[in-house]
């Protein structure tokens, strides 16, 4: 069974046919029909254009200006914890190595009372 490829429409087609799904008189099963999408998925560009108009149909990797923050305090999270797990990491290793290694003036004659 042969897979069919999936379409890619651009942003003027998408706008465009959501222009015309919004005219008055028209069908949005008719226009889904005309233009060869389906009918949900027409739905869905009508939705998304209602929601944002301006950054309706932005695309793989475009991030709307209000998810921008969200993605760069992620990207400090990330960073920090990276940080925060060497600096742990380094002090495990250093308070390890003090241990093993004693100084030499602990390693003096053991301490007596009172003298």
């Amino acid at each position: 069974m042969e897979r069919t490829k999936r379409r890619r429409f651009t942003r003027e087609f998408k706008v465009e046919a959501v222009q015309l799904a919004t005219r008055d008189g028209v069908s949005v099963g008719r226009v889904a029909q005309d233009l060869g999408v389906g009918e949900r998925v027409l739905r869905r560009w009508c939705r998304q254009y209602a929601s944002d108009p301006t950054h309706a149909f932005g695309g793989p990797g475009k991030v709307a200006p209000r998810d921008a923050e969200l993605v760069q305090v992620k990207r400090e999270l990330a960073r920090v914890t990276r940080e925060r797990d060497f600096l742990k990491n380094a002090a495990a290793y250093f308070a390890k190595e003090s241990r093993c290694s004693t100084p030499a003036w602990r390693r003096a004659a053991p301490r007596t009372p009172c003298g």
